[in-house]
């Protein structure tokens, strides 16, 4: 038996004590499934010397199961925000050989021909595994989603990497259910969306490059094709949005590295100034609740990236500064007591909820289900094909008018005022790195250069005022009250001093970047 088609499948990454408890798991809400089988599965790479087939986005395998081979050829393997949808022709061969006689469709070996050339193809890895899987069907709209549960190794070389993963492969029905089956299997189990593909993860092994999955996840650049309509460049951006905040909700469970928390406030501040850049297109009904979820993360962790900032920033570095008769020790260990025991402990909890869970699988329905459609917008249709060129011009404009509103009365800001400007510029620069590539470089980084430094000077004045509320937050009684007192007062008078100079600064830097020439214009 053999088979082409294009196949969508949801990949994700879970921890390997959580999957083995799933795999036991009894029924699962709103789906009929089947009893869980399991089987050793041996699977055998191929590739050029130079990596043709990798480059060209397909994946060459031949896999064992029990006594039987099976030949599969993957076209499209990238993977984003977990899911991928490749073309895969598969057919049985007679042993680990590759044999494209085979191969039914002409369009596939005409195309493995092509990229293969007269290069000799080599075993480049393998992956060894137990793979457990089960049949979810619904009969409501005929769904049929094959979940599998795959642990083992890769194996490259003399080494081998752990290789666990959840894989839900849709079969049959509309696309939306793979994600309502995903929410109902791992209700408030955490996970993040796997970022590569299981030939992917071989190469990667192959070359030495280590993963870490658990660390801090610094968004990657996007760059939009000229002419790409407006629709798509969004569809990437919240591929780009979601990944981000999928991998730092792991970071922050898994470690107290302060970046974690910040990086995850930065995915989530990005998804929102996603939904506000791309107003114009967008269903306000759909985007609203996953809008008002990213709020509510963001304030939790940065409530812990405040506290993180205070710390390490605003306190901790005059500690050498202070006269040796300043104790800064209460202050310290108070800061650290509210950051460990209450605020993130509220952030961990809503992480490994359920209601965290449902907000990503959500935000993933809604990139891959083209959830932005308005029904009752007959104007939309025009508005999501218009070149994201003509687009990104008009939101920076916008954007930039907001900034100009607070920048024409800089010397009479108040502080919350001084607040509201460095938000705006910050979803500026959002705007500038999901944008930019669309424009010469030349002219992207001068405006941006003087933003960063506008912006540096803006987040200081923050963290200033709130170093200005330690004697609220910091109450210290007992033996450390005095001492913790004086090291509050220090630490104000120093910080207020530097801003009087940083806010001279600042008007200078507003007078640079407002003279800067305006690329997107």
């Amino acid at each position: 038996m053999s088979k082409s088609g294009r196949e969508i499948e949801l990949k994700l990454e879970l921890d390997p004590m959580a999957q083995d408890a799933m795999k036991r798991a009894g029924a699962i809400e709103g789906f009929t499934a089947s009893r869980s089988v399991t089987k050793t599965l041996q699977s055998i790479y191929f590739d050029t010397p130079d990596q043709a087939l990798r480059k060209a986005k397909i994946s060459l395998r031949v896999r064992k199961s029990g006594r039987s081979w099976v030949q599969t050829a993957k076209l499209g393997t990238g993977v984003m925000g977990g899911l991928s949808s490749p073309i895969e022709s598969e057919h049985p061969v007679k042993s680990r050989a590759l044999d494209f006689s085979v191969i039914e469709d002409p369009s596939v070996q005409e195309k493995l021909i092509n990229i293969i050339g007269d290069k000799p193809l080599n075993e480049c890895f393998e992956t060894v595994m137990k793979r457990t899987t089960r049949e979810l069907t619904r009969a409501s709209d005929g769904a049929h989603i094959e979940i599998a549960f795959d642990t083992g190794n890769i194996l490259a070389g003399s080494g081998s990497q752990p290789l666990v993963e959840l894989e839900m492969e849709l079969k049959a029905g509309p696309s939306l259910a793979i994600f309502e089956a995903a929410k109902a299997l791992l209700k408030d189990v955490p996970f993040r969306f796997s970022p590569f593909s299981k030939a992917e993860r071989g190469f990667r092994f192959s070359e030495g490059v280590a993963e870490d999955e658990r660390k801090p996840f610094f968004a990657k650049a996007i760059s939009f094709s000229k002419g790409s309509s407006v629709e798509l460049a969004f569809r990437d951006v919240l591929r780009s949005c979601l990944t981000q905040i999928s991998g730092n909700r792991l970071a922050v469970l898994a470690s107290e590295d302060p970046e974690g928390p910040h990086q995850l406030r930065v995915g989530l501040r990005r998804l929102r100034s996603a939904f506000r850049l791309f107003k114009p297109i967008l269903y306000p009904a759909t985007a609203a609740p996953l809008d008002q979820m990213a709020r509510t993360v963001a304030v939790e962790a940065g409530a812990l990236r405040d506290l993180d900032v205070l710390i390490e920033e605003i306190v901790s570095p005059l500690v050498d500064k202070a006269p040796e008769t300043l104790s800064f020790d209460a202050l310290l260990d108070t800061l650290n007591a509210l950051r460990g025991q209450d605020t993130r402990k509220t952030l961990t909890d809503h992480l490994k909820s359920e209601e965290v869970n449902a907000f990503l699988l959500d935000l993933a329905a809604y990139t891959e289900g083209r959830g932005w459609l308005d029904p009752e917008n007959f104007d939309q249709t025009a508005l999501l094909a218009q070149p994201i060129e003509s687009h990104a011009s008009k939101a920076l404009a916008k954007q930039w008018k907001k900034v100009l509103k607070f920048g024409k009365r800089l010397e009479d800001l108040t502080i919350p005022e001084r607040h509201e400007m460095r938000k705006s510029m910050k979803k500026m620069r959002y705007g500038i790195e999901f944008y930019g590539s669309l424009y010469p470089q030349e002219t992207v980084k001068p405006f941006l250069k003087r933003m960063k430094k506008l912006q540096d000077i803006f987040g200081y004045l923050n963290d200033v005022a709130m170093a200005e509320s330690l004697p609220d937050k910091c109450r210290v009684s007992g033996a450390g009250e005095l001492a913790a007192t004086q090291a509050i007062g220090f630490v104000i008078g120093w910080h207020e001093a530097q801003c009087q100079s940083k806010w001279q600064h600042a008007k200078g830097y507003w007078e640079a970047t407002r003279e800067t020439p305006k690329f997107w214009t």
